[in-house]
């Protein structure tokens, strides 16, 4: 997918080292996010899955936060075992679930001295079954007092999430925004948005925030359809709609597994191309730790220029 010139491959080599922000102000980005597994025993596969799409020179890879401290240890050592590797930028979660001021000082502190330049803050989900997020003793309830946080006492580039069709728990889009404006007046660089299946929802989601002076770069999350229960699971959790005429193919071919990863190669591969024309600000694939499908759709867009300098912003 991209194309190997000799500027374009030592600017990117010079990127590893930096912020991501830095890169966002020149280019469109292409980035993968992958999750710590539950056990180490687990990591080999994950890394194959990492070094496969290594190979098309993302501008970075993410690693989520495990909820509750389930893979929170897991979390940190593959974010510092990738910047060791050296051949891909990444970028840490890191989330107010479960953990003190002095519990995420102590976390950053780490982070930061590892090398590691790049943080995506967050609130985190609820625990399973409670319904409603409860900060630990002396923690934070909100992303926006996370960034305050990072920016006060620390020098990482930082990301914030964004949700093109409202936050789960927003009243409306009106008061989501506002929730958004806030991530980055407290500190944020960009945006990376929650997944969703209409680019109309990420095109309105845009025009709405420059229309309210944000003029940061918002990346757009696509997560391919892998598995139909998977996606309507993930989807009813965080409150994304399925276009029916997506739900209504996906019903047809709900039992063929091959025929679903077909589909959501398609899908992908047609929501990527309409919003790279458009002059999306990066792509972020949730990749889910595997790397056949995000492969496929790369391989799929071959002609599009990951390397141009400059682009139109929307």
């Amino acid at each position: 997918m991209r194309r190997e010139t000799a500027s374009y491959f030592a600017l990117w080599r010079e990127s590893l080292a930096g912020k991501i922000i830095d890169t966002l102000i020149h280019q469109q980005t292409l980035s993968f996010e992958f999750y710590p597994p539950k056990s180490s025993d687990s990591l080999p596969s994950v890394w194959r899955a990492i070094r496969r799409l290594a190979t098309f020179r993302p501008n970075f890879v993410s690693v989520t936060y495990g909820a509750g401290g389930s893979s929170q240890t897991l979390t940190e050592e593959m974010v510092v075992d990738i910047h060791r590797e050296g051949d891909v930028l990444p970028m840490a979660h890191v989330s107010c679930v479960s953990k003190s001021k002095v519990e995420l000082y102590a976390l950053l502190d780490r982070l930061g001295r590892a090398g590691i330049k790049n943080i995506i803050a967050l609130r985190g989900d609820a625990p399973t079954g409670t319904g409603k997020f409860t900060p630990v003793k002396d923690g934070f309830s909100h992303a926006t007092e996370l960034i305050q946080f990072i920016r006060a006492n620390f020098d990482f580039g930082v990301a914030a999430a964004c949700y093109p069709e409202g936050h789960v728990e927003s009243p409306d889009l009106t008061a989501d925004m506002e929730d958004t404006r806030k991530k980055l007046d407290a500190g944020a660089d960009f945006l990376i948005t929650q997944l969703f299946y209409d680019n109309r929802h990420y095109f309105d989601f845009v025009d709405r925030a420059r229309k309210m002076g944000i003029s940061a770069p918002i990346l757009a999350g696509i997560l391919p359809i892998l598995n139909v229960s998977q996606v309507r699971r993930f989807t009813s959790h965080c409150g994304v709609r399925i276009p029916p005429y997506v739900d209504n193919s996906l019903s047809r071919i709900e039992t063929d597994d091959e025929a679903v990863k077909d589909f959501g190669v398609g899908l992908a591969t047609k929501q990527v191309q309409e919003l790279w024309d458009n002059g999306v600000d990066g792509i972020h694939f949730y990749a889910l730790n595997r790397s056949q499908s995000i492969s496929r759709i790369l391989d799929n867009l071959g002609d599009l220029d990951f390397n141009r300098s400059h682009r139109p912003r929307i």
